[in-house]
């Protein structure tokens, strides 16, 4: 995993460690069981402070992402926090589990039948839910979502989704998990979707021309920080950088005279004719090739009714 640091910026050395390892760890740039760099190597290289690189890698042990092993080092934890297992293979064990229960309670085998054909014959989902309460977020996502797939995709808060859900196919964001599987009927199956890398998304345009103005624009507050942070770190320096809060009045102002806009896939399309567009995908591409492939099953099945 590739890390930039740009001093004299208002977002701290820290800080920018701790976010480009946590969204590292969430896109799979880093490997669980890797070896992250001592904090005598990542001082040297990058000129830092030790006591700085050691306080971010014990915010990061304290937020779980990473773990110490005497006289080893620091390494990527075996599980991300709230990590959710693959939809396959949480099926898989379900299913195994039903069978385990049914032969230890004595049901006959077409018994057990009869029962999951009385399952299979219900309702099919015919569209998917989004289970997020962040309001901008969740238009973001589910808009990336319905780019991607035929099926019909809703959101809805976390109250929401703990009434009768028949025919939805669930899907929550991975910082969201645990929270969506204790509100829903114990069993339910849930589809865990992937952050995307951020050097996917904006290693082509790393690192900063020097003197370019670069515009950063959404309506998700957490999007103008986290693209901030990033783009402090890859060395646009604050004073390049124009943020705009799409939720304001006139927020398009100014944008015209930038090199670029980083944004989200929404805001990509308010943008000011002319302005060039950096759309910066929340959802990783296996997610996206998960939901295919997962809508194209479903609308098979709803074909063979």
């Amino acid at each position: 995993m590739q890390l930039w640091f740009a001093r004299g910026s208002e977002v701290s050395i820290r800080e920018q460690l701790v976010t480009q390892v946590v969204l590292g760890i969430l896109g799979d740039d880093l490997a669980p069981g890797q070896r992250l760099p001592s904090t005598r190597e990542l001082a040297r290289r990058f000129h830092l402070h030790p006591n700085t690189v050691s306080a971010g890698y014990r915010q990061l042990a304290r937020d779980r992402w990473v773990e110490y092993r005497r006289g080893s080092g620091v390494f990527v934890r075996a599980n991300k926090p709230e990590m959710p297992l693959s939809s396959a293979l949480a099926l898989d064990q379900m299913i195994a589990g039903v069978f385990r229960s049914a032969r230890k309670q004595g049901v006959s085998l077409p018994v057990l039948r009869a029962r999951l054909r009385h399952w299979l014959e219900l309702q099919p989902p015919d569209h998917f839910l989004l289970v997020e309460p962040d309001e901008e977020l969740s238009r973001i996502v589910a808009s990336e979502m319905q780019q991607a797939v035929s099926l019909p995709v809703l959101s809805c808060g976390l109250e929401d989704c703990r009434k009768p859900l028949q025919g939805s196919i669930l899907v929550a964001l991975p910082n969201r998990l645990a929270a969506v599987r204790q509100a829903l009927p114990e069993g339910t199956e849930l589809l865990a979707l992937r952050f995307r890398s951020v050097t996917s998304s904006l290693g082509e345009w790393l690192p900063a021309p020097s003197g370019a103005l670069v515009g950063i624009a959404s309506k998700w507050p957490d999007f103008l920080k986290l693209a901030r942070t990033m783009l402090n770190a890859a060395g646009f320096h604050s004073d390049s950088l124009v943020p705009r809060d799409a939720r304001k009045t006139n927020w398009q102002r100014g944008l015209k005279h930038t090199a670029a806009v980083v944004c989200d896939s929404l805001t990509a399309k308010e943008l000011p004719a002319g302005c060039r567009a950096i759309p910066f995908s929340v959802l990783a591409e296996s997610s996206i090739d998960e939901l295919q492939r997962y809508a194209e099953f479903v609308s098979r099945s709803l074909e063979s009714l």
